[in-house]
């Protein structure tokens, strides 16, 4: 996720805006919004950040959260893209949830939240907690019991920290074919990375099998693509997907 110096980078986390029984996902939601955005916002990234699964914390279906990347030349619209999101929650998160929404400049995620996302993994923790981390950035619950800020909050910090979740928008990669190249990859910007015991590098003529599902992960701040070794110049995706709602 690269800029140049004189561009900014908003992060905008989503958290529990959906509910059992609604069409779609926070990762969907958090895409639908940024269309919404004016062409001064350019959506660079999304990615959904995985939250544990335990007894005591509530959480819908797969307690994913949701951070938008988005490029601008105006630093000054960081207050409406938090405004407008907020609003955006209001207006279409389903009755029943519990929505989230926080947004920072890139350079403004301290290291204390980052601290706070990585102890989300680790555990249950409060509002409190959440809005303390968040001091100095934008955070809000806007429905039901608020719960979605820590999740909102945990997606920006874990975005930065840069070593968690997978991208479910990245340029074009969506409208790829199941099969691609390394090098068609390596020119978006999506390292490729064999995960095998005794891995060979993948080269650039060499195809992946991507089973028309590209995610690449967030490794070491970048988008990497995990992949198998399934013969001589053959990969395929090393995670598949899951029948999860839309994202």
């Amino acid at each position: 996720m690269t800029h140049n110096d004189k561009t900014f980078l908003f992060y905008l986390g989503f958290d529990d805006t959906d509910t059992k029984t609604s069409p779609k996902g926070t990762g969907r939601t958090i895409r639908d919004f940024c269309a919404t955005l004016p062409d001064t916002c350019r959506l660079q990234a999304v990615l959904r950040h995985q939250l544990p699964k335990r007894p005591e914390i509530p959480y819908t279906s797969n307690n994913s959260s949701a951070c938008a990347v988005i490029e601008t030349d105006d630093p000054g619209l960081g207050r409406f893209i938090f405004d407008s999101a907020a609003a955006y929650l209001t207006a279409f998160a389903p009755e029943g949830s519990d929505p989230g929404v926080c947004l920072a400049e890139r350079r403004s995620v301290s290291d204390a939240l980052v601290a706070f996302a990585l102890a989300c993994n680790g555990g249950k923790v409060s509002q409190q907690q959440a809005m303390a981390a968040a001091a100095d950035i934008l955070l809000a619950g806007v429905g039901g019991t608020n719960d979605g800020l820590i999740g909102a909050a945990a997606a920006v910090g874990l975005t930065r920290h840069g070593w968690c979740g997978r991208f479910i928008e990245l340029g074009d990669m969506r409208s790829l074919p199941a099969t691609v190249t390394v090098g068609e990859l390596l020119s978006r910007g999506i390292q490729v990375a064999s995960v095998d015991r005794d891995p060979l590098i993948p080269l650039p003529d060499d195809a992946i099998a991507t089973g028309g599902w590209l995610r690449p992960s967030l490794l070491a701040g970048q988008a990497v693509l995990q992949v198998r070794a399934d013969g001589d110049g053959r990969w395929v995706a090393a995670l598949g997907k899951r029948g999860d709602k839309a994202a």
